[in-house]
């Protein structure tokens, strides 16, 4: 099993203590985004690979050495400023991080994501390109893939697109950013890659989150592929919870009512075995094994 930590919340930056509680006990419980009673319980015994995926590392880079399964990061650092990102840590105390994280963990295992890209008259083309050139040059030696991927309409996306401003992308900017990209990274050890975005004839690499080789390599096993998308990536088991993050991206697909997030981080309690709330009498458990 791959743990994903996590895709629906940034647990890292805003729960880790939680997280290392839940380690230390052996098992975390999760609800099903789809019937809050159904709880899918985790021992850890029966992880392979935890992989993390935060905007804010610091929380959980002293305890990296402490955990006994593989691990995998995927850290995203983006161009934005508070008007897009109103939660987001010091970028500067990130890129520290992710240097922390490749001496701990190895250079292959550490990730960056640059993603989602959109633009507008602020963001716009000259902006993300230097931006991608200070990031690439800050990451010299310390990562060997950045992850890119353009936004989506997600519902948030929708809602808050008198903030966001976004245009549509012509293909000749995908075509300038794809060169532009491709150019800087490599000049710095870096491959860009997409995430399983159909962007080749543009000159973008097409690639996974997780691919099944990378799995293998990490854990000896065959992970199965994940039925639930598209993509190429193996199966990933979140721990997350919807609208629970407080660094309120207006791009986010997981947050799409804030007052939702902060009556969920209010109902936070460290010691329960969920991210968000405690257990009920009612609640149907199964253990999860795979």
């Amino acid at each position: 099993m791959v743990l994903f930590v996590s895709g629906r919340c940034d647990i890292v930056a805003f729960y880790s203590e939680w997280f290392k509680k839940r380690y230390e006990e052996g098992f975390v419980d999760v609800r099903n985004p789809f019937n809050q009673k159904l709880v899918s319980r985790i021992y850890f015994s029966d992880v392979d690979l935890i992989m993390f995926c935060t905007k804010r590392p610091i929380g959980i880079v002293d305890y990296l050495e402490k955990i006994k399964q593989p691990i995998l990061f995927h850290i995203t650092i983006t161009p934005y400023k508070e008007d897009i990102e109103p939660g987001i840590a010091d970028k500067n105390e990130v890129i520290h991080s992710v240097k922390d994280i490749s001496k701990i963990i190895g250079i292959e295992n550490v990730f960056v994501r640059y993603d989602p890209i959109f633009i507008n008259d602020k963001y716009n083309l000259e902006y993300h390109i230097k931006a991608f050139s200070k990031l690439c040059s800050l990451l010299n030696g310390y990562v060997k893939t950045i992850i890119i991927s353009f936004m989506d309409e997600y519902k948030n996306v929708i809602n808050n697109k008198s903030i966001l401003k976004y245009r549509e992308i012509k293909p000749f900017q995908y075509e300038t950013l794809a060169k532009k990209f491709n150019e800087i990274a490599g000049k710095n050890g870096i491959t860009v890659q997409t995430c399983d975005e159909n962007l080749e004839e543009y000159g973008f690499k097409r690639g996974e989150c997780l691919s099944k080789e990378l799995a293998f390599k990490l854990t000896g096993k065959k992970e199965k592929k994940w039925s639930s998308r598209e993509c190429g990536c193996v199966q990933l088991v979140d721990i997350g919870a919807y609208n629970s993050c407080k660094n309120f991206c207006r791009y986010c697909y997981a947050n799409y009512d804030e007052r939702k997030v902060n009556d969920n981080f209010q109902k936070h309690n460290i010691n329960s075995s969920l991210l968000v709330g405690n257990l009920e009498k009612d609640d149907i458990i199964k253990v999860r094994r795979k």
